[in-house]
């Protein structure tokens, strides 16, 4: 079993910057494919990054080139490091883990992830 605890959520202000980080217990975190997500009251959660054993990250369009994942097995930890934050990225945002190598076509796929962190959440407001 694995058990996740998101922090470093908050209220920033557009163009800001603000680290998202995961922990996990429980299990090491170098056996888990990891991912974030997002989700907005009334919407659908949505896949933000992902980052495999092996340090391959995927990003959905909106967050390329303006989010970063990263891993810390040793740490048992996993970032997001989110920069020039938009009034959109406003959300709860969650990581999740699961035992599997994620591709390009299936690391959006929540159901795909069997360990998930209760959510921390990002304001972007001025």
């Amino acid at each position: 079993q694995l058990h996740l605890v998101e922090s470093g959520g908050g209220l920033v202000q557009p163009g800001g910057s603000l680290r998202l980080s995961c922990t996990a217990s429980g299990s090491s975190y170098s056996e888990y494919g990891l991912g974030w997500f997002r989700q907005v009251p009334g919407k659908r959660r949505e896949g933000v990054a992902c980052i495999n054993i092996d340090g391959t990250t995927y990003y959905t369009d909106s967050a390329k080139g303006r989010f970063t994942a990263s891993r810390d097995n040793a740490k048992n930890t996993m970032y997001l490091q989110m920069n020039s934050l938009k009034p959109e990225d406003t959300a709860v945002y969650y990581c999740a883990a699961d035992r599997s190598r994620y591709d390009g076509e299936s690391w959006y796929e929540q159901d795909l992830y069997d360990y998930w962190g209760q959510g921390t959440q990002v304001t972007v407001s001025s």
